[in-house]
C-alpha cells in the first residue's frame, strides 16, 4: 500500500520545489549496504528516497573538501594568486605536491582539491581566506549552518584529516552537496575526469578519484574520502533525464564496497522514482492570479510512472495524483 507524505512550498525564481519529504523504503527493496550510514535524495527537490542511519554523527574524511571547494568558488576570487606556505607544503596525506613559495591561482587550487583530493591545496585555500586552518574551519561551520542550513556538522579543518571533533552526517552531506551542485563551476570541476597539472614540483595528468565517473552512466560528481577512522566515504551524483540523484555513503570497509553501495542506491532510485518538471501556463489559472502565485514550473518527486493532474480549488493550489488503482490522492502544495 502506498504511503503519501506532506509536501510544502519553496519559492525560488517562481519554481516550486518539494523539499525534505521522505518516501518509505519500498516493500520490495531487498538490498543491503556495507556502509554504516547512507542516504539517497532527489537533487532537485531534496526528497529522501532511502536512508540508513542518515543522522548518525560520522567522520567524513575527504568529502569535507566539498565544503572547502564551494566556499572558495563562492566567496573567493578564482583569479587571485595564492602563495603556498610551508605549512601547506608539509601537510600529510594526498597532495598535488605544492612547493613552499609556489604561486598558484585559487581556481587551480580548487581543481587540485576536488579532482586529486590535495590536502596541501586545502590548507593553501584555508590560509588564503583566513590565515589558518582553524580560522577557516569557523568559516566552514558558519557556511553550512547559515548558508546551507544544516545543523549537525562540525568541521575542524579544510581537508578531512582525522580530528575527533570533525563530524557530520550522511543527511547533512547530501544537503550540502545539493547546494554545491547548483553552482556551475563546482559542478564542472567535480565532473572533470582528467586534467593536466603543471606545477613547480609536479607535472602530471590528474585523474578524478571518483571512479563512478567512468563506471556508472550519467555520473556528474562528486567526491570520495578515506582515513582509517572514517573508513571509506563517498558522495556521488547521477543524472538521467529529469532526475538527478545525490547519494552519500559513510564508513564502508573498502572503496569497492562503497562504490557497490552507490550503484545499489542509484539503481534503486531510477527503478522506483522520478523527478517531474511541469511547465504551467498561467493563463489556465487566470481567475486565481489575484490570490495565488502561479509558478512557471512545478518540480516534485513521485513514484516511477505515477500519473497526476494539476488543479486549483478555492483554498489551495493542488496536485491531484492518480494511483495505478485509479484512486485520486490530493496533495496540497500551496495556499493563499
Amino acid at each position: 500500500m502506498k504511503t503519501f507524505y506532506h509536501f510544502f512550498l519553496l519559492f525560488v525564481s517562481f519554481i516550486f520545489v518539494f523539499q525534505n519529504t521522505v518516501y518509505a523504503t519500498k516493500d520490495d527493496q531487498h538490498f543491503s549496504l556495507n556502509s554504516e550510514a547512507a542516504i539517497l535524495i532527489d537533487g532537485a527537490t531534496g526528497t529522501i528516497l532511502y536512508e540508513k542511519e542518515s543522522n548518525r554523527l560520522m567522520y567524513p574524511a575527504s568529502i569535507t573538501k566539498i565544503v572547502t571547494g564551494i566556499i572558495a568558488i563562492e566567496e573567493g576570487n578564482l583569479d587571485d594568486i595564492v602563495t603556498v606556505s610551508e605549512t601547506a607544503r608539509n601537510v600529510i596525506g594526498t597532495r598535488v605536491y605544492l612547493l613552499e613559495g609556489e604561486q598558484v591561482t585559487l581556481l587551480k587550487l580548487v581543481q587540485g582539491l576536488l579532482i586529486n583530493s590535495g590536502n596541501d591545496a586545502g590548507t593553501a585555500i584555508a590560509e588564503y581566506f583566513d590565515g589558518s586552518e582553524a580560522q577557516f574551519a569557523e568559516r566552514m561551520n558558519q557556511f553550512v549552518r547559515d548558508t546551507v542550513g544544516v545543523k549537525n556538522t562540525n568541521f575542524q579543518n579544510p581537508h578531512g584529516l582525522f580530528d575527533e571533533k570533525h563530524q557530520t552526517t550522511a543527511y547533512d552531506m547530501a544537503i550540502i552537496t545539493q547546494y554545491a551542485m547548483k553552482n556551475p563551476i563546482f559542478r564542472s570541476i567535480v565532473g572533470t575526469k582528467e586534467m593536466e597539472w603543471i606545477g613547480k614540483g609536479w607535472e602530471t595528468t590528474l585523474y578524478n578519484h571518483n571512479k563512478l565517473l567512468w563506471r556508472y552512466e550519467g555520473t556528474t560528481g562528486v567526491k570520495n574520502g578515506y582515513v582509517s577512522q572514517s573508513g571509506n566515504t563517498l558522495v556521488a551524483s547521477v543524472k538521467r533525464g529529469n532526475s538527478e540523484w545525490i547519494a552519500v555513503t559513510l564508513k564502508a570497509d573498502s572503496s569497492e564496497l562503497a562504490y557497490g553501495d552507490m550503484v545499489k542506491l542509484f539503481d534503486y532510485g531510477f527503478e522506483h522514482f522520478q523527478t517531474n518538471k511541469i511547465t504551467l501556463n498561467p493563463s489556465a489559472f487566470e481567475s486565481y492570479i489575484d490570490r495565488f502565485v502561479i509558478p512557471e514550473q512545478l518540480i516534485f518527486t513521485s513514484d516511477k510512472d505515477e500519473k497526476f493532474d494539476i488543479q486549483i480549488d478555492d483554498s489551495a493550489f493542488l496536485i491531484v495524483v492518480l494511483n495505478f488503482d485509479g484512486k485520486k490522492i490530493f496533495k496540497r502544495i500551496g495556499n493563499q
